[in-house]
């Protein structure tokens, strides 16, 4: 089967990937000399002179982060093509965002998006939703930037406390010199950077995959361009309907009411370039998500007869794009690194659009109402600060991330679990209009709890191959050993002893979490607010 193809990082590979880490920083030094004079509030939204090219760029760069580089076309490889109906919940959440949500927060002229929630509601609301807004944020890019330097430490030799270390301080370096400007800037770079890593790897492995026709038959005869799945179970991990329906759920928490992707929306000098923006970077969106499908199918083709998971080659799916890029570029000096320097842009613009979102709703929600009387330069230095203090917190995240073993996934689905709350809440305020503070509050806790029981029940206990139906993947008849597919690894002990709980209600597809969320919040929300009497149209 596939032979050893770890530890081949040259000198080359090196410099191409240090050459990222530099552009990045001389981004962020340039707007720090640039815009030295600027008060505190441009560091935070770029002046709210952000024109929608830079900041389509940035948005597509930070929504695509290495877990989507590394996992999507793992994915692709081990349940087939059906990972391209993405492209409809895109759809739907790009426009429901530019239409619903962005021209309300906008028009507020609002910093921190949960000062809607003050205005709208209570300031108890506000503190709540930003509190869960921090611990969630600093969970996920914690497991962003431990993920995909984990996976490459293991295919490439990559050091891999030197790479999480790297992004910690480079992104903490330009978030705190630059701000919005410099994130969004060096973003729209990393951008670039994946588009031309993910094309380089699409050209070469269809070369040596036989080429596009041959990539397709394979894939088809086994059973990977079986997109179209209309089953209705909400128990199936992908079908039409829940990555459709539950992704457009799933995705709308993250972005529609998501502060990082709402403070680069104001940033930009009228509601007509913001909305723009979010258009534009639908198409951005779809061409990483085609890239990443067409990787994933490249790879099956290239491994039909040879999969180096099941040979022991590798020990996690995540390895696989890695594995595959060092196998196919591994013979050109500098092509590997390109291919890490595209991973790591993912996780370079997702973790810098965290740190400053972070430092922007802790100003605005905390700093800002315990200190009314900051000084401009004192409201500047105490945002450069808060930058340090989140990089810093992401940074050891990722370092604690290492020690959580399983429950990396946990933390990942806490998007999925606290946007769906989020999104209800939200959306209890502009749809809504006879929601009162009762309604939101109770709304708030009865969507988390319910998320959070059915997301840390899954984790207990993991979904049947009869929902997750992962296909079946061929090695050469050297090896007799049975396979180890990740299926089997999670049907330990936990799960002989399955409850109709189990079986159901935790076996609902992670895509649905949000929309559970989401649904919990309306109705609590509504029903409270009827209850409490102040129920006014």
């Amino acid at each position: 089967c596939a032979g050893d193809v770890s530890g081949t990082f040259v000198s080359w590979d090196y410099v191409v990937f240090a050459c990222l880490f530099v552009v990045s920083s001389g981004i962020g030094v340039f707007f720090a000399v640039k815009e030295r004079k600027n008060p505190s509030a441009d560091f935070l939204v770029g002046g709210r002179q952000m024109t929608f090219g830079p900041v389509a760029l940035s948005l597509t760069a930070s929504f695509m982060s290495a877990v989507t580089v590394l996992g999507a076309p793992s994915d692709v490889y081990r349940f087939g093509a059906s990972f391209i109906i993405f492209g409809v919940a895109y759809t739907f959440v790009v426009i429901a965002t530019a239409e619903l949500f962005v021209p309300v927060f906008y028009r507020s002229r609002i910093t921190s998006t949960y000062e809607y929630l003050e205005l709208r509601f209570c300031r108890g609301v506000r503190v709540a939703a930003t509190l869960i807004y921090i611990v969630q944020t600093i969970l996920y890019t914690g497991v962003v930037v431990y993920a995909p330097a984990l996976a490459l430490n293991q295919v490439t030799g990559f050091n891999l406390w030197g790479s999480i270390f790297a992004t910690g301080v480079v992104c903490t370096f330009y978030c705190t010199l630059g701000g919005l400007k410099a994130v969004v800037w060096t973003d729209a770079f990393q951008m670039v950077v994946m588009v031309v890593g993910f094309l380089t790897v699409l050209v070469q492995g269809t070369q040596r995959a036989g080429g596009v026709a041959s990539v397709w038959d394979v894939a088809n005869k086994g059973n990977r361009l079986d997109v179209f799945d209309f089953d209705f179970s909400p128990l199936r991990r992908h079908t039409f309907w829940t990555i459709s329906v539950g992704g457009t759920f799933t995705w709308l928490g993250i972005y529609g009411v998501n502060q990082s992707t709402i403070q680069r929306c104001i940033s930009c000098r009228t509601e007509t370039h913001a909305r723009l923006a979010l258009y534009f970077n639908l198409l951005g969106l779809l061409t990483i998500l085609v890239c990443a499908v067409s990787s994933g199918l490249i790879m099956y083709a290239f491994y039909t007869h040879c999969d180096p998971w099941t040979a022991g080659s590798i020990t996690a799916p995540d390895q696989l794009m890695p594995y595959f890029v060092m196998e196919v570029l591994g013979e050109f000096p500098g092509l590997p690194g390109l291919f890490v320097a595209c991973a790591f842009s993912g996780t370079l613009s997702t973790v810098a659009a965290s740190i400053n979102a972070l430092a922007t709703v802790t100003y605005e929600d905390f700093v800002k109402q315990c200190c009314t009387n900051l000084s401009t330069k004192a409201s500047g230095w105490i945002s450069k600060g808060l930058c340090v203090v989140f990089g810093v917190a992401c940074t050891m995240m990722a370092v604690t991330a290492s020690y959580m073993g399983g429950i990396v996934q946990a933390a990942l689905s806490i998007h999925g679990m606290c946007g769906g709350p989020m999104l209800g809440l939200f959306s209890l305020g502009i749809i809504f209009p006879w929601t009162n503070s009762q309604g939101a509050a109770g709304g708030l806790i009865v969507g988390i709890a319910l998320s959070f029981w059915v997301g840390i029940g899954a984790f207990i206990y993991p979904a049947q191959e009869i929902h997750t139906r992962p296909l079946s993947l061929t090695r050469l008849d050297i090896h007799h050993e049975p396979h180890n597919t990740c299926e089997c690894q999670n049907g330990d002990s936990r799960v002989l002893h399955r409850s109709p709980l189990a079986d159901h209600w935790y076996a609902i597809s992670y895509l649905y979490y949000s929309a559970v969320g989401f649904t919990a919040t309306i109705t609590a929300g509504l029903l409270i607010s009827f209850l409490t009497g102040t129920f006014h149209l």
